[in-house]
Parts: C-alpha cells; sequence; structure tokens
C-alpha cells in the first residue's frame, strides 16, 4: 500500500513511518508547514519540521513539506483569537485536526494517489461490519482518541494509527532501536502558535483588545473583586479569582466579555449535572447517538470518562463534575465499550 505519513517532528510520528516500512508498505513522509510566526513548541517550529526531514532520510523515504499556512490562519487561529474574545475557550489541537491533518491534508493525499493516510496519533482503528470503529490507544495514559473524535466514518476508512496498538515505552524502544534522532525527544504540550516567550496573554493581545472586568459572586450578584483581562479567564478556572467567605478559590463559572464580568460561584456550587453542545457541530465516528442513550463521555484531553445521557443539543450527567468552558469538546464513548468513541460536539455555554 502507498501511504502518506503526516510527520511532526515528533517519536510517535517517526515510529509510525518505521513501523508502516516494517510492514511492507510503500512509505511517503510529509510535514504542514501551519503557523508563519514565531513558534518554539509543538508541531510549528522550524526544529520539528527539521527533525521530521531528518528522520525521513534516516528512514530512506522520500519527505516533503506542504505549505498550509493561510488554512490554519483562518481555521485555526483566528477562530481561537475569536472565541477568546466571546469568553470561550476553543480547543485549536481538536480543529486543527478537524479542518486541515484530515480534512485538507487527507484530500490532498486522495488527489495525489495515495491509498492511506497514517498519523502517529495514540488511537486505533479496527473494522466491523457497520464499518470502520475509532478505540482508544492500548496505552491508556497517552491515549489520543479525545482528539480524534471529530473523525467521520469515510475519514476513519482511509486512515491508518499504527501506533495505537503500542505503549509509549515501545515506541520510544522502537525509535531507538532504529536509530532515529527522535527516540529521546520531548513531548509537545503547549498551542503550538503561542510561542513561550510571550504565552496566550501575549500571543492575544497582539491581535485583539485585552480589557478588565469584576468578578460577580452568582449567589448574590455582589461584586466581589476584579480581573486584569476578561478575555483570559476560563470557565471552570480557580486561579487568580481570589477566596471565598470560607476562604476557598473561587470558581469561574462564565465569562462575559462584552459585559465585562466573570462570574464566580464556591466550588460546590459550580459543580455542573449537564454540558449543552451545540447541535450542529456534532459528529458521529459511527453509529449517531439517539435521544435517551446512554453514553459515556469525557470533557478534556486526559479526564476521565463518565456516565451520561445523551439528548439533543445536550448530555446529562450521572453525577456532577467541574464546569468545562464554551469551545471545548465533549467526546462520547459507548456505555458498554468504554474504549469506542461514538463522536463528539463543541461545548455550548
Amino acid at each position: 500500500m502507498n501511504v502518506l505519513v503526516a510527520m511532526s517532528g515528533g517519536v510517535d510520528s517517526s515510529a509510525a513511518a518505521a513501523l508502516l516500512l516494517d510492514q511492507g508498505h510503500e512509505v511517503t513522509g510529509v510535514t504542514l508547514r501551519l503557523w508563519g510566526g514565531t513558534s518554539d513548541s509543538g508541531c510549528c517550529s522550524v526544529g520539528d519540521v527539521e527533525d521530521a526531514r531528518q528522520v525521513a532520510a534516516e528512514l530512506g523515504v522520500d519527505h516533503h513539506v506542504f505549505n498550509m499556512t493561510d488554512e490554519f490562519e483562518a481555521r485555526v487561529v483566528e477562530p481561537y483569537v475569536s472565541a477568546h474574545v466571546r469568553g470561550w475557550t476553543p480547543n485549536p489541537c481538536i480543529e486543527c485536526n478537524r479542518h486541515l491533518k484530515f480534512s485538507a491534508l487527507l484530500g490532498a493525499a486522495d488527489r495525489l494517489g495515495f491509498d492511506r493516510m497514517a498519523t502517529g496519533h495514540h488511537a486505533r482503528i479496527v473494522a466491523s461490519d457497520g464499518g470502520p470503529q475509532l478505540l482508544r490507544g492500548v496505552d491508556q495514559a497517552k491515549d489520543q482518541s479525545y482528539v480524534l473524535s471529530m473523525l467521520t466514518p469515510t475519514q476513519l476508512d482511509r486512515l491508518l494509527l499504527p501506533v495505537g496498538e503500542l505503549t509509549k515505552s515501545e515506541v520510544r524502544t522502537l525509535a531507538s532501536d532504529r536509530g532515529l534522532r527522535t527516540a529521546t525527544k520531548a513531548e509537545s504540550q503547549d498551542t503550538c502558535f503561542v510561542s513561550s516567550t510571550i504565552g496566550r496573554r501575549g500571543f492575544l493581545a497582539e491581535r485583539t483588545t485585552l480589557r478588565p472586568g469584576v468578578l460577580v459572586e452568582r449567589s448574590s450578584g455582589d461584586v466581589v473583586g476584579d480581573v486584569a483581562e476578561v478575555e483570559l479567564v476560563t470557565v471552570g478556572q480557580r486561579k487568580g479569582l481570589g477566596l471565598d467567605s470560607e476562604g476557598r478559590r473561587r470558581v469561574a463559572v462564565a465569562v462575559d466579555p462584552v459585559a465585562g464580568t466573570v462570574v464566580v460561584a464556591s466550588p460546590e456550587e459550580s459543580q455542573i449535572d449537564e454540558v449543552r453542545f451545540d447541535q450542529s457541530s456534532v459528529t458521529s465516528t459511527g453509529a449517531p447517538l439517539l435521544p435517551g442513550e446512554a453514553t459515556l463521555v469525557q470533557l478534556r484531553s486526559h479526564g476521565r470518562a463518565m456516565p451520561a445521557v445523551f439528548d439533543e443539543g445536550r448530555v446529562s450527567l450521572l453525577e456532577p463534575t467541574d464546569p468545562v468552558a464554551p469551545g471545548q469538546t465533549v467526546a462520547f464513548y459507548d456505555a458498554s465499550t468504554a474504549d469506542l468513541v461514538r463522536g463528539s460536539a463543541v461545548v455550548a455555554p
């Protein structure tokens, strides 16, 4: 099979390319040039592109760089800024996956005549009578099915995830045995287009006006403090919001930059028992969830899955949890087969 491997310059995609070669496939590496500005982390830095190129050379495969900076700006960066202006907290990695890596790049792979595309994500794709299914990776600590929960059956059918059956330790051992330069490379953790030198505040300040605001106690309506920049506060945040009358950290439960307010509550009062989502954002990796159907939901990349009941525009949680910010992703997993991804949606206020 002729496979286009998305190589980010990290150890996982390096190992994915090596595994496919070992399985007898014809492999071509590609790295996306996504961000034209300053970057010192994630998969957008110059060093990461060079690492991918060098690994491809070590493996003896062709390597290309696709320039998608315009698409990245329009689909990821601009919505990231706009979301903060609205008081939302977006997940740029998922939006990059949605619009670029598994849309634009997969489309390019099809046009160029590749049989499949592959990435180094820790997740699995298995065949079933109803079509391909997305499952959690074998290494539960490194599982990335959450950030792939927006994939469609058509996309899954064109995709290979070679490292999903391996633990992270096994991936590093494989890369080391092959003498790949990325074998011991640290994982990137930050938003790739936000450099560590300026941070999120500096990045947003360059693109929009950050305004001060006040903290409003939800139960009383009283103003209990202030914040320097409302746009930087995230629903669920505790740090920097002061203490309530009992000495506990306040929790942000709503952010309204237009009004210049952050609504806060005590940890107990901030707990939620449902999550609302934008119905138009719902995607299904297989059979769609039906109203009233039991499911498991994951609200954070490395959060635990919680039992819930799916409905149109919301899921009811069977146990309370910390608030989740609008703009984040709620991923749905099968209630009986907890590893099976059923789809996702974008959280709404």
